[in-house]
């Protein structure tokens, strides 16, 4: 039976159970991830007496862009050992890697640590990544793997939900550590799913060596990038995903700093107390992540109705309109400490990377030369890595220098001619807010204002934003010499 002649149920039912026990772990594991990195960027730089870390903004920037970068640049090493020892040992290295690594991130606290323990985590999700994606292929065919990659990639946005909206209200009702825990249990369910459900069919076993099939992974990826249509895309592409991180690594920050969000809570609540009450874990102001996660709720309501009416577009013309609308989004979540800007900054930058995201993936396989598809959907997490490595500057460096408001009072304070102590574990950062709030003798609230007014660290909008336009004009331009005459050709031939 044809594609087109079959219902939706039964696209359904051709599905086997290898394919729904991938999809379920992808969904597990996502919610592990999120649940996680969603607030990984306000537990390492929160007060100590929180159960934060403390940390600067630059080495928040350095422990989640560089190791999240690595994270990205694995999966065509990782991908190769899977072939050759196959999926089921190597999920299961995976899992065992992620178990350990999330319980130890809770465990330690120095920088180096941190670091090193974060990095083995890195390890297990890209052990995972490639092999998840993989399953996925093998057990759909023509008939029904359009659909088939349409649950998966709705599986990794509800994990992506789920995992924040789990950690907000634990680490608000039971402290930091539970978030760490939460992440290992998720993965062991992973595990178990793996060993009671997962049966590996016969696999055709490769003579080469594993050093002889990665070497031959990175000719293929170079052999890809030297085609100039594809390279100067990806180039392109780096600033997009520069852009896209700054939700995760340096807004969560900006929100715990500048946003008031006690002031957006009870205005949720005179709508629905209830929804005030889920979006601050049981707390008395919005959590930071939770308004973050309204991009992956966006995404779970809107991606079809969004892909539908990119159907209708030029691949590039999608691309270059969701960037723009990505753009507004992104500048207005960081121009106002208003937490309702916030929010339509979110749900507008939503609609700019469901219109960007998807379609890039599918016009990477339409300026592929025919019989070289995979060979090309290769280099897709090339811009990912390095927009994650540049972001460590962005949301490390430059955050610290304009927009973190320690540093800023910090800096008042010195104007000012007003000595304060050392922030230290013993004398938190939440302490030294306490004590400039009693010398400058405002209100918590008045003295955030005050260095808002006296510093504007919204300024760091300006850089975000002009990735965007940047990307946006490079788009444009790679559009009208490369793109359209490519399809003039091709009209007339």
């Amino acid at each position: 039976m044809s594609t087109k002649n079959k219902s939706f149920f039964e696209v359904m039912k051709s599905y086997n159970k290898n394919f729904w026990v991938a999809s379920a772990m992808e969904l597990f594991e996502r919610w592990a991830w999120y649940g996680l990195f969603a607030v990984l960027a306000l537990y390492l730089t929160g007060s100590t007496d929180e159960g934060g870390l403390g940390f600067t903004h630059t080495e928040k920037g350095q422990i989640m862009g560089i190791v999240t970068a690595i994270l990205y640049l694995l999966p065509m090493i990782t991908g190769v050992i899977a072939d050759k020892i196959g999926y089921k040992l190597s999920l299961i290295i995976a899992y065992v890697l992620l178990i350990t690594g999330y319980y130890f991130m809770g465990e330690v606290s120095s920088y180096t640590s941190v670091f090193l323990v974060f990095l083995w985590v890195a390890v297990g999700a890209a052990m995972f990544k490639p092999v998840a994606s993989a399953i996925i292929t093998k057990n759909t065919d023509k008939s029904n793997s359009t659909l088939g990659f349409g649950i998966f990639y709705m599986m990794v946005n509800i994990g992506g939900f789920i995992g924040p909206a789990f950690s907000s209200t634990l680490r608000t009702q039971y402290g930091w550590k539970i978030v760490f825990l939460q992440a290992a249990i998720v993965i062991g369910i992973n595990l178990l799913i793996l060993i009671f459900f997962y049966k590996e069919a016969d696999r055709v076993k490769k003579e080469e060596s594993i050093a002889d099939a990665i070497s031959s992974s990175i000719r293929n990826i170079w052999e890809a990038v030297k085609d100039s249509r594809l390279s100067v895309l990806l180039v392109i592409m780096v600033g997009f995903w520069t852009m896209f991180n700054q939700l995760f690594y340096t807004l969560p920050t900006f929100i715990e700093d500048w946003v008031n969000t006690k002031a957006l809570h009870d205005s949720i609540a005179q709508v629905s107390p209830w929804l005030a009450s889920f979006m601050s874990g049981g707390g008395n102001s919005i959590n930071p992540e939770m308004l973050i996660n309204l991009d992956a709720g966006s995404i779970i309501l809107f991606q079809l109705i969004v892909s539908y009416f990119v159907l209708k577009m030029r691949h590039v013309s999608a691309m270059i309109t969701g960037f723009i609308i990505a753009s507004i989004g992104i500048g207005i979540t960081f121009y106002t400490g208003n937490g309702l800007y916030t929010i339509l900054g979110i749900m507008i930058f939503a609609i700019g990377e469901m219109m960007t995201n998807p379609t890039f993936s599918s016009f990477i396989a339409l300026i592929s030369p025919k019989g070289k598809e995979a060979l090309y959907m290769g280099t897709y997490f090339l811009p990912i890595f390095l927009g994650n490595f540049l972001t460590t500057f962005v949301s490390g460096n430059l955050y610290q220098a304009w927009s973190d408001k320690l540093s800023l009072l910090q800096t008042e304070m010195g104007n000012r001619g007003l000595e304060m102590p050392e922030v230290t574990k013993e004398f938190t950062k939440n302490d030294y807010f306490a004590l400039a709030s009693e010398k400058l003798e405002m209100t918590q609230t008045q003295m955030t204002q005050l260095i808002w007014d006296t510093y504007n660290p919204n300024k760091i909008w300006y850089v975000i934003v002009a990735i965007g336009v940047v990307t946006i004009l490079a788009l444009t331009i790679y559009d009208r010499v490369v793109i359209r005459p490519k399809e003039a050709a091709e009209k007339v031939a």
